[in-house]
């Protein structure tokens, strides 16, 4: 009688504790969810390969900008709030730049109709835009047991014992491509990775608010990184070793070493200046 209630108490407990194998399943039970969306999955959804070398984009400055979030792989990722929470950052932190005139924030779905540059394409003339800018990311969500998880074959251990360790590793990456020319004309990421004990029964609840948190501290770690690629790439562009040709949209030609008004009102300053201070002499 004694034996027999052990073995019910058991398997109530592994019952309670979710364990689908077995109720021995200790060390065994552990679980992997992947969630992801891959910009060169989408820009090649047929398996090509992308060019040796960008091609020289032509930049209309200043720039109208679409921004999105490239559509996840089977659906799952962070919800539509999360998702459109970090676009608004984005837009928000580089709409002040002198050389954008307007980010505008696109729906996935658009994205989601057709891969590839030509769909890439199709919404740059709906939303009359000059470049694009793409959201992708990658998370992955490692469950597994600890010593503690033997307690789990009790009632109230899978409640009680924190049995149960989670690891969470986040990749987001922002990208700018000129559809134009399939070129990619500037890129940054941002990673987080954290971990976790939880008891069986918030193991779910736990490791999807670490997901949430880590998708967040990743968006930060990568507005961080594209700001710093941004002032690089600006610099590059003043001092023309930039691979792109900006052109203003009133006609005037920029990188390349070009002369702006700025600087040459800057040397016209220099040369008075000069002048003044060692005045030429007069012949006799």
């Amino acid at each position: 009688m004694r034996k027999c209630l052990m073995i019910c108490i058991a398997l109530i407990g592994a019952a309670l504790a979710g364990c689908a194998t077995a109720p021995f399943c200790y060390p065994s039970c552990g679980a992997t969810r992947h969630n992801s969306s891959s910009l060169v999955e989408f820009l090649y959804p047929r398996g090509e390969l992308p060019p040796a070398q960008n091609s020289v984009p032509e930049l209309h400055v200043p720039l109208r900008v679409g921004l999105a979030f490239l559509p996840a792989q089977g659906g799952a990722g962070p919800d539509a709030a999360l998702k459109e929470a970090l676009l608004e950052r984005v837009r928000q932190r580089f709409s002040d730049r002198k050389f954008v005139s307007e980010i505008v924030v696109i729906p996935d779905y658009y994205l989601g109709r057709q891969s590839g540059f030509a769909g890439l394409e199709g919404v740059q003339r709906l939303y009359s835009v000059d470049l694009m800018a793409l959201v992708s990311y990658d998370q992955v969500t490692h469950a597994d047991d600890n010593g503690w998880s033997l307690g789990y074959l009790t009632i109230v251990g899978a409640y009680v014992l924190k049995g149960s360790r989670y690891d969470v590793a986040t990749l987001v990456d922002l990208a700018v491509v000129d559809p134009a020319t399939r070129s990619l004309v500037l890129r940054a990421g941002g990673v987080d990775t954290r971990h976790g004990n939880t008891t069986l029964i918030a193991e779910q609840r736990d490791s999807r608010d670490a997901g949430t948190a880590g998708f967040s501290a990743a968006s930060d770690a990568m507005l961080q990184h594209f700001d710093v690629a941004l002032s690089d790439f600006e610099a590059q562009v003043r001092a023309g070793r930039a691979n792109v040709h900006v052109v203003h949209k009133d006609g005037r030609a920029g990188g390349g070493g070009a002369f702006t008004w700025p600087w040459l009102l800057a040397l016209l300053s220099l040369v008075a200046a000069c002048k003044l201070r060692y005045p030429r002499k007069l012949a006799p």
